[in-house]
């Protein structure tokens, strides 16, 4: 999108401070984005995805697992017990934080 309109307005000193620390909250580091974002949409949203990033380790790991399972088995032509336990525990541990993070998403207002 290009943005030709420019919108100029006068601020103090103690406006602009508490604009600049309501952006370093928020994890924006551009006034202009900023600024035209609260214009626009009244909110800006900073997201914690700890938890996300937990559960993609989580499913890297459960799929290395798996190819590692499959491998075997292929080879072998069996797979063990506490391979199969691992992995379910490993499932259980996913659909868990799953769970969490979405409640904790359901809950930004």
């Amino acid at each position: 999108m290009k943005r030709e309109k420019q919108l100029l307005i006068r601020i103090s000193d103690e406006d602009k401070e508490r604009i600049q620390a309501k952006m370093e909250e928020a994890g924006i580091l551009n006034m202009s984005a900023y600024v035209r974002k609260m214009a626009l949409d009244g909110i800006c949203v900073r997201l914690d995805l700890t938890d996300v990033r937990q559960l993609i380790v989580l499913l890297q790991r459960c799929s290395t697992n798996l190819n590692q399972y499959a491998k075997r088995a292929n080879e072998t032509g069996s797979v063990y017990a506490a391979d199969i336990e691992d992995l379910q525990s490993r499932l259980d541990e996913i659909w868990e934080l799953s769970r969490q993070s979405l409640a904790r998403l359901a809950n930004i207002r």
